[in-house]
């Protein structure tokens, strides 16, 4: 099993560091609004690389955080008039319901930031006692010029170097996101607006907090920065070291740099041994933006009668560090080579066949899938041998596809679907060809296909 990591950017074998249980720990949502499919690919690319892990033979530990505040959170319940934890429930739930959609297999936890305050004060105050952090107007900061390989996950050092920055002089970031040519100290602890003393307020919440500030224990009211909150919430579910640490590519710089140097400056040890980062998705070529009116969810491809699987099956037609470019007319394709893989599997079912598993096969597309998840080619083999496989290899590559084909079972048709192929077959006996293609359209617009045959017409699922 080989992997790309982002920290040495180069393809390395994966094997979990300690016994045969695989640490991992996934950037999870930012629950201010539904997720878009941007989201949603980095999700079933993580469910793909988990499954991959699991058919190695090893077991996985899979934790993903849910971010419930956040500068974009606390922004958009503010214009709603609600707390932040009225604002998110919607969109959490979304979230879960979007995940059962997509079948993708549920996380260990899902830990909440505002759930773990405790562990992030902890965590801030190891990094002042080390001389890593700082105090500045009732804010916390990193101190990034006092640890020493800052920049080595997004090449920083070779972008712009940080040098010049010193413990006397200092350049201070308060914004969750920013660019890498805006490098600088980043917060640990905002400190509280004015008027805001409970973590309920309306608009931005406010914890009171104890932190050792130069050999004297000070109260400050505020809210965790973004980046410690995933520091805290890894080290207590994983332990110290990650085996993978997982999310979209854009979590590079400033995310994922500043989660390893709190982490490491923490504790002394190697945050995590394997960075995966999944690419952007682009729609018609574009960057997904509101203003460009092309930021889809899950919930708009449902609306124009798209199963949430055929986005699966899209998102697995592209390699996860490779752009895929989302358009309705390949979403419509991913749709086609579903409903022919599911009657495929129905078709299997209803024969109930022994047939042999096809060892070449199972070992060719295996190979691509241990070669950094190359679903790509694995699929490539999949359709090459499609008429010879038998039903137990195409569900053995489900358990890595994630297609939930399993279960499916053959469907009766509706009586008024049985009515029109009854009809259809009169109008055949009077060679009334146009009235049976007429037919055979409208039973198409009720979602069923109707197949000839010498003993008859059979319908299924279109």
């Amino acid at each position: 099993m080989k992997l790309f990591n982002f920290l040495t950017r180069k393809i390395e074998v994966f094997k979990p560091a300690k016994g045969k249980t695989a640490r991992i720990y996934a950037c999870g949502p930012t629950v201010y609004n539904f997720a878009h499919i941007g989201n949603l690919r980095t999700y079933i690319f993580e469910d793909l690389m988990c499954r991959a892990i699991e058919q190695a033979g090893f077991k996985v530990k899979l934790v993903m955080n849910i971010t419930d505040v956040e500068d974009k959170i606390i922004r958009d319940a503010k214009k709603a008039g609600k707390n932040i934890f009225e604002f998110v429930k919607p969109y959490e739930r979304a979230f879960f319901d979007d995940l059962k959609l997509l079948n993708i297999n549920p996380a260990f936890k899902y830990p909440k930031a505002t759930a773990h305050i405790k562990e992030m004060v902890g965590l801030i105050n190891k990094l002042l006692k080390k001389g890593l952090a700082y105090e500045s107007g009732g804010s916390i900061y990193f101190d990034i010029s006092r640890f020493k390989n800052y920049g080595r996950l997004s090449r920083l050092n070779s972008f712009a170097p940080i040098s010049f920055l010193t413990p006397v002089s200092h350049s201070r970031i308060d914004a969750d996101e920013y660019a890498k040519d805006d490098a600088q100290d980043f917060v640990l602890w905002k400190k509280s607006k004015p008027g805001l003393s409970r973590a309920k307020s309306r608009g931005e919440p406010s914890w009171s907090a104890k932190f050792q500030l130069g050999g004297a224990t000070a109260k400050l009211a505020g809210r965790p920065g973004w980046h410690i909150e995933c520091s805290a919430m890894s080290i207590k579910y994983l332990g110290q070291t990650l085996d993978i640490h997982s999310g979209g590519i854009d979590l590079l710089f400033p995310h994922h740099e500043n989660e390893i140097a709190q982490s490491e400056g923490a504790t002394g040890k190697k945050f995590a041994r394997f960075f995966v980062e999944g690419e952007h998705l682009m729609v018609d070529g574009k960057k997904m933006s509101k203003s460009l009116g092309n930021l889809y969810t899950l919930r708009d491809l449902r609306k124009r009668d798209f199963n949430p699987l055929a986005f699966r099956y899209l998102a697995l037609t592209s390699h996860y560090r490779s752009k895929l470019n989302f358009t309705w007319e390949s979403l419509q394709a991913a749709q086609n080579a579903l409903a022919k893989i599911r009657n495929r599997v129905i078709e299997l079912k209803q024969k109930n066949a022994k047939v042999s598993p096809l060892h070449q096969f199972r070992k060719q597309f295996k190979k691509h899938i241990f070669n950094d998840l190359d679903t790509p080619k694995a699929l490539a083999v999949f359709w090459k041998n499609f008429d010879r496989i038998s039903l137990a290899d195409i569900l053995w590559a489900n358990e890595f596809l994630g297609l939930n084909l399993k279960s499916l079972k053959s469907a009766s048709a509706p009586p008024a679907v049985k009515k029109l192929v009854e009809e259809r077959e009169r109008a055949r006996r009077e060679k009334n060809w146009r009235a049976a293609d007429q037919i055979r359209e409208k039973v198409r617009n009720l979602g069923w296909q109707i197949e000839d045959s010498s003993a008859g017409p059979t319908t299924k699922r279109s």
